[in-house]
């Protein structure tokens, strides 16, 4: 997608102001336009925008709401709402909003539509970049994050297994990578626990695998969910559940954005991706409640549920990732239900045990408007993992501490790490925010990819 920045001598000014600035604002403008803008009952509330005329009946400027410098909840990213309010031109900011970078990168991700099914035009406005701000590595973030919306939104009759790969491999090709897909009798026999998810499918499920970067450097593995539909299998989901469940490759669409922030700012990492690809389907075939299989670390594994399937193939690949000790192992995945209990779409948990890995995020996805919230890997309930049949069940019975069971229950296959980081991110947004429309999100890549790039610059 072209960059929404651009130089330019005559763009229009931005003026940001809040209700305890608007007063010194509004006396500051010329007569006509404070007249005008009196007329206009403009009152500075948040997200309140205002276009000022000339005298020839241009736009002078622009006014924009926002908090507060002292409000208890500020929208960094409401900026984002001028690309849909702002008539077509090239527009520059006067005054600092609350994070001058923020706030363009918001407006970046403002300018986002999702068009391959219908004509949906994208904003035709350009903005001069901040000062100080990188509006190259803005627009490498932005690019990204539009990369997981458009796999996320893509229904699952042309986004399934085969069509991942294929936007992994083309992502791969971009930037050099290596890439290569393990199908067939040899998923069934080196990745059980996948094949198994996966075989109910008219659509073979797989193990997409990228490496990229030079081998002496330190060793990053990403690992993504990508189931691309899930009907719950045998224990099938109601309608409602299934409704939006072509998100649920959520974390493989955000596994790949990370991995393009990270290729494309040229990071000192030997980069692994990943991505066991499935569809959770219904058939004879389909895997059953109290099915048992061998995990590819060797662990069994008692099916309690078929709805907890994103833990099956985050297993297998997990285990593959881990076999080569990596420096740091991340995961994401759309996963449980508890987690949006617990915190909400806009907030994933994370579980790590790495105290310093666990400081960088937080203060990372604060400092990036990414929210993320620590959650623990509590020692004591593991024993709920327990099976009487087998290692241990996917599905522990009892409504309990569910995003908190599954990240103990991935746990089990990373053991040579130097250190691990699971992410349960949503991968959604229910109703637009600025910056964020409704769909598809790129979530806890940019505070990853934070992360990433102050490690390995």
């Amino acid at each position: 997608m072209p960059s929404v920045f651009e130089t330019s001598s005559t763009a229009i000014p931005i003026t940001f102001v809040t209700k305890s600035s608007w007063d010194a604002v509004r006396e500051s403008l010329p007569p006509a336009q404070r007249q005008f803008a009196t007329a206009s009952a403009y009152a500075a509330k948040p997200g309140g925008y205002l276009a000022l005329p000339a005298p020839d009946g241009a736009i002078a400027q622009v006014l924009f709401g926002l908090e507060d410098e002292g409000a208890r909840s500020r929208d960094l990213f409401r900026p984002g709402a001028l690309p849909g309010l702002l008539p077509p031109g090239t527009y520059r900011f006067v005054n600092a909003p609350h994070d001058a970078r923020l706030a363009a990168l918001a407006f970046a991700l403002g300018c986002y539509r999702f068009a391959r099914y219908r004509k949906a035009d994208r904003p035709d406005v350009r903005l001069v970049p901040p000062d100080g701000v990188d509006a190259a590595e803005i627009t490498r973030i932005a690019d990204a994050a539009m990369l997981a919306r458009d796999l996320i939104n893509t229904p699952s009759n042309d986004m399934g297994p085969e069509e991942l790969a294929a936007a992994a491999q083309d992502l791969a090709t971009e930037f050099g990578a290596s890439f290569a897909c393990t199908i067939g009798e040899d998923l069934e026999k080196d990745f059980p626990l996948i094949h198994a998810v996966g075989m109910a499918s008219s659509r073979a499920p797989r193990l997409i695998d990228i490496g990229w970067g030079d081998l002496d450097h330190p060793k990053v593995t990403l690992v993504g969910k990508g189931v691309c539909f899930d009907t719950g299998g045998l224990d099938l989901k109601p309608s409602s559940g299934m409704l939006i469940m072509k998100k649920d490759m959520g974390g493989a669409a955000n596994v790949l954005a990370l991995a393009r922030m990270v290729m494309a700012a040229k990071l000192k990492v030997r980069l692994r991706v990943l991505i066991p690809a499935v569809e959770n389907a219904v058939a004879g075939n389909a895997f059953r409640p109290l099915d048992i299989f061998t995990s590819r670390k060797g662990i069994t594994v008692e099916i309690g549920n078929t709805d907890a399937e994103g833990r099956l193939v985050l297993a297998d690949a997990l285990a593959l990732a881990d076999e080569e000790k990596p420096d740091l192992l991340i995961d994401l995945g759309t996963l449980t239900g508890a987690a949006r209990v617990a915190l909400g779409p806009d907030l994933p948990p994370f579980y790590t045990n790495d105290e310093t890995l666990a400081a960088d995020v937080a203060r990372c996805a604060v400092k990036e408007n990414d929210p993320l919230w620590r959650m623990p890997l509590w020692p004591p309930y593991d024993a709920w993992l327990d099976s009487k049949t087998a290692t241990i069940t996917n599905a522990p019975s009892g409504g309990f501490a569910g995003s908190i069971t599954c990240a103990l229950f991935l746990q089990r296959f990373v053991e040579h790490a130097k250190s691990w980081l699971h992410v349960d991110i949503y991968g959604w947004t229910p109703s637009a925010k600025p910056a964020r429309p409704e769909g598809g999100e790129c979530q806890a890549a940019r505070a990853i990819y934070k992360v990433l790039s102050e490690r390995y610059a």
